[in-house]
Parts: C-alpha cells; sequence; structure tokens
C-alpha cells in the first residue's frame, strides 16, 4: 500500500530581543526608508547572549510536536537546517534531541543554507514514503547575528534569527507532500559565503578583525540569480505535480528581499494576495524563514485542510529548492 507523507503539525520560535531599523540607524550610515524600500524589511529578532540555534530549534519543536498531538519519542528522524551550528561538532540536532527527549530518533544536520527547510522535507518525504520512518520532525533555525557584520550597511539591515519546525507524518490517505525539487550550483558559491571560520581558513589572530567570519554578498549577483532559480523552482514543482499557479491556495516564497518575493510570483503567475510575506517582522532568517512562515499561515487560518501551498527557496552555495504542500 502506497505511503503519503502529511504534515500534521508546526511551530515556530523568535528570540525576545527586537531589533528595529531605527536601532540600525544608530550602528550606521543607514535609514529605515532606505531599508525598507530595498528590502521591505522593518524589524528582525536577534538572540540573548545565552541562546543558541538549539534553544530555538527546540522551542519551535515542541510547539510542532504539540501541534501533531504526539509525542517526542515517536520521532524516528530529526532533520535539522542550519548554517550557524551550536558546534562543529556534534550536530545541533543531537542536541535538541536531548532537549526534546526524542530518545528514539536518528538526529542530523543539514547545511543548503536558506533551502535547507525544503530540502529537509524532500528528505522526510522519501524516508517516510519507503517506509524507513513514520515521524520525521524537520527544522529550520539560524542565529545569523552571530555571523553578521554590524560594521556593513549592506547586509546587517538584512539579517535575523529564528526556528521553525514540522512534523512530517506517514499515512495511507493521499495527499501531504504531494512533489519536491531540489538543485545546486556549486560554481557561484563565492558570491554569498563566510570565507572564515571552517578548516580551510581557521579564525585566528591574524584574520580575526578583517571580516572573514562575517556574511559576504554580492548582492545585485545574487538578487538576479535568486529570481531566476525561485522561478525555476516553483515551475517545476507545480510540472511534477500537474498543477498550475491557479491550483495553489497559498505561496510561501524564502523571505529575503520584497522585490525578489514580487518578482517571482509575477514570473509564476501568482497575485500577491496569494502570497504569504513577513519578511517585515523577521527580515531573513535563512533556513528558518518557510517554517516560521508556514507555521504563521496555519495557526493564523492563511492555511486551512485541504489547501496546497507553494513553497520556494533559494541560498547560498547557490542552492534552490520548492515543495507542494497539501495541508
Amino acid at each position: 500500500m502506497k505511503r503519503y507523507a502529511h504534515i500534521v503539525g508546526t511551530g515556530s520560535q523568535t528570540p525576545k530581543r527586537v531589533l528595529t531599523n531605527a536601532d540600525i540607524e544608530k550602528m550606521v550610515d543607514t535609514s529605515d526608508e532606505w531599508i525598507t524600500s530595498r528590502s521591505g524589511i522593518k524589524e528582525r529578532h536577534i538572540v540573548s547572549d545565552n541562546e543558541a540555534s538549539s534553544d530555538l530549534a527546540s522551542a519551535a519543536a515542541v510547539k510542532a510536536l504539540a501541534a501533531a498531538g504526539i509525542d517526542a519519542s515517536a520521532i524516528d528522524l530529526i532533520i535539522l537546517a542550519t548554517v550557524t551550528p551550536d558546534k562543529p561538532l556534534p550536530s545541533t540536532a543531537c542536541f535538541v534531541q536531548e532537549n526534546i527527549g526524542a530518545v528514539n530518533a536518528a538526529a542530523m544536520d543539514i547545511v543548503a543554507a536558506c533551502s535547507g527547510f525544503v530540502y529537509g522535507l524532500s528528505l522526510a518525504r522519501g524516508v517516510v514514503e519507503t517506509g524507513q520512518a513514520n515521524n520525521v520532525l524537520v527544522i529550520g533555525v539560524e542565529v545569523l547575528s552571530r555571523v553578521t557584520n554590524w560594521k556593513d550597511r549592506n547586509t546587517c539591515v538584512l539579517f535575523g534569527d529564528g526556528a521553525g519546525a514540522a512534523v512530517v507524518q506517514g499515512s495511507d490517505t493521499p495527499g501531504g507532500i504531494l512533489g519536491t525539487y531540489m538543485k545546486s550550483n556549486g560554481s557561484l558559491w563565492h558570491l554569498l559565503n563566510i570565507p572564515g571560520g571552517g578548516y580551510r581558513m581557521p579564525i585566528d589572530e591574524s584574520n580575526m578583525n578583517n571580516g572573514s567570519r562575517y556574511i559576504q554578498m554580492a548582492g545585485p549577483e545574487v538578487y538576479k540569480n535568486a529570481v531566476r532559480a525561485m522561478e525555476e523552482a516553483g515551475i517545476e514543482a507545480l510540472k511534477r505535480t500537474g498543477l498550475r499557479g491557479e491550483d495553489i491556495t497559498l505561496f510561501i516564497p524564502h523571505q529575503a528581499n520584497i522585490r525578489i518575493i514580487e518578482s517571482t510570483a509575477d514570473k509564476l503567475d501568482i497575485s500577491m494576495d496569494k502570497v504569504f510575506v513577513n519578511i517585515h517582522k523577521y527580515g531573513n532568517t535563512s533556513a528558518a524563514s518557510i517554517p516560521i512562515a508556514l507555521d504563521e499561515a496555519i495557526r493564523s487560518g492563511r492555511l486551512k485542510k485541504k489547501d496546497k501551498a507553494l513553497m520556494v527557496a533559494f541560498g547560498a552555495g547557490f542552492t534552490w529548492g520548492s515543495a507542494v504542500v497539501e495541508i
């Protein structure tokens, strides 16, 4: 009997501290008007000194489990997407496993930047539909404030911290994750990356203050590639599910830039009234962006049972991907 992978619960968590555009005006030469007009961002949430990715991820996971109505012990696999892990070793997913009491789960991290959550959904769908797991917890989490250069006016206005989670569960009922798509182009890695901090360029006294431990981005080139790739991902996901833009109840794009969101929706022939936007509240939270938006859409009633959502993301790597889900 064919198995289907359904999202049965979602949750999200953002830090209490809010950093507004007015706050950033005091840090670098910028203005609320400049930030808003170019990105659509008004504020972002920033972790405290004692918070890390696993803290936000664990809180989001607990909410997703509660929404799904299952105990953490029922989770078979935790897939956690992040570029800001608690430690290089072990995976942040293992810390979440301990925090929430998912004693029967396998746990692993994936690194696909802003595409991480939709990559995770694709992997979860695969293991559920093939019978390798029945309950998979997929999490996207970032603390990008830790890798943001707060003296760089071009990038510091963009990023925020947060986490989102979804429980993917096997079922004999048709529906759920209807189709996914993943792609990458590693030849463009240099357009959006953190040069230092890995083991090719460890951070030491010689490079501690040269900016190599922070996000570096070639904005115009990233923009052009993002629009092109997100259009491709959206078209491919619809093609694989036999759907058209008009069949989609809600379009949930990666929340990186309002102009990218509007351009992608236009190219997919989806009207903006069917697009979920919360970038003004959180900024770009990378792998956490889509699951936070998905959770808010469900809890606010924008997505109901049998509705179809199209999720599309683009991130460093470059990576891009999409998923069509029937709620």
